[in-house]
């Protein structure tokens, strides 16, 4: 396997290489770059792309911080006392558009002074409108990236990404799901390189399948209803991030920056007390999809 310094490159060639993919599909919006600095060591590339003609908020960052495992971390994962390394990409994309669908990914690896290391990741998608077609071409996509590698690794994944990203106080799971994986590390004859040539996979499946998605959807047409419930549902987007999600924890429990931390929030969002869509609606069917083990591929 490639050392830290090697995977932290390609993770930096990763963003470079997403940026540029988003900017030709976006067609207006760039991307602006913040580098950053940590305190306790490390830093990172935050890129952010805003009113876009497809997207109207996002951001790929990389960063590569390192220094002392906080406390609350060793915890959290059982590890004993050493320093950590930890570098990687994270993205998450709000369309203008309700019909094209927010998305999300995150490969990562991390490594300690003591020679734990693991790898983790996954990408899931958050349509505001639940369109069968849509959901399977990107269950495809992605078990397709999978059987290269394993063929258990879809059914495994695509089931830790339905429990990961799942609204415990909503009963409801974010989105469609997709794949979730974290703690990848050698294992019954799968080497660390081989974990590592899968999430570089993952990693390069995410720009052709989003892109995809903003070609095919951005054109359809909406109005204020449509807006309406956007905004609902990226309300629902916020309170996972700030309430369960493990990345944001992490973050700001090794006093990563704050900014880049909360990229992942959209622009704007919405909350209306005890907002009940009607019977046969196109928002009511979209919640009635909204469950664990739901088989997109029709398998």
């Amino acid at each position: 396997m490639p050392g830290k310094e090697e995977i932290t490159n390609w993770f930096k060639g990763l963003q470079d290489n997403i940026c540029v993919s988003l900017e030709a599909a976006d067609g207006t919006g760039s991307f602006e770059e913040d580098a950053w600095d940590r305190p306790g060591g490390g830093g990172g590339r935050s890129r952010v792309i805003r009113n876009g003609k497809v997207i109207e908020k996002g951001g790929v960052n990389f960063s590569a911080v390192w220094g002392p495992t906080p406390e609350k971390v060793l915890q959290s994962f059982g590890l004993d006392h050493a320093d950590f390394y930890a570098t990687g990409v994270s993205i998450v994309l709000h369309p203008s558009n309700p019909f094209v669908p927010i998305i999300h990914m995150n490969v990562r690896y991390f490594e300690m002074s003591n020679g734990v290391c693991w790898f983790g990741g996954g990408i899931d998608l958050t349509p505001h409108y639940v369109n069968p077609n849509d959901a399977l071409y990107f269950h495809q996509a992605l078990k397709n990236t999978c059987d290269r590698h394993n063929p258990a690794y879809y059914p495994k994944f695509k089931e830790w990404a339905d429990n990961y990203f799942y609204v415990q106080h909503r009963h409801e799971t974010r989105g469609i799901g997709g794949i979730f994986f974290d703690h990848l590390k050698a294992e019954d004859g799968i080497s660390m390189d081989d974990r590592w040539k899968f999430v570089q996979d993952v990693g390069n499946t995410f720009a052709p399948t989003y892109t995809h998605f903003m070609a095919s959807n951005s054109s359809q047409p909406y109005g204020e209803r449509e807006k309406n419930w956007q905004m609902l549902r990226r309300g629902r987007y916020v309170e996972f991030n700030l309430v369960l999600d493990r990345g944001t924890k992490f973050g700001l429990e090794t006093d990563g920056r704050i900014e880049s931390i909360l990229m992942s929030l959209p622009p704007l969002a919405g909350w209306e007390y005890n907002h009940q869509p009607e019977a046969g609606t196109p928002e009511h069917d979209t919640l009635l999809s909204l469950k664990k083990g739901v088989n997109w591929l029709g398998l």
